[in-house]
């Protein structure tokens, strides 16, 4: 099986394991035919994010023990569905990305130029040390 690539053609790295994220929960964002959210971005996300995720009605801060989901809090890792990731930008509420940690197949939905504008800077920008 071929490696994973990520939106810079480079190998898909990890996102978090800490809270662990991707679809499949292998701390990937990582897609195939039965993710149809696409969960393929790799985000750090913030407090105003994380207040529109919930007004429109999906709360990632609340934890939900049943789902083996802490919750998430501002400077957290997290794969986001790219079509509300494309969401948020329009809102102006987009998380930082980390492009290296950003499948390739989130291109179908975000333009590159959207996640450049988007990406995080340094390696100090990139969110905790996941381990």
């Amino acid at each position: 099986m071929e490696p994973s690539l990520n939106v810079l053609g480079g190998t898909l790295e990890p996102c978090s394991m800490r809270p662990l994220t991707g679809f499949y929960r292998n701390g990937c964002c990582d897609t195939g035919a039965s993710d149809s959210g696409s969960h393929t971005v790799c985000v750090i996300v913030t407090a105003e994010f994380l207040a529109m995720s919930r007004y429109l009605g999906n709360d990632l801060s609340t934890p939900r023990p049943e789902f083996q989901f802490p919750g998430l809090k501002p400077g957290d890792r997290w794969c986001l569905c790219a079509a509300r990731f494309l969401q948020a930008a329009q809102e102006f509420a987009a998380p930082k990305v980390v492009l290296e940690a950003t499948h390739r197949r989130a291109l179908a939905i975000v333009p590159m130029e959207l996640l450049r504008a988007h990406a995080v800077t340094d390696a100090q920008d990139q969110g905790p040390q996941q381990s």
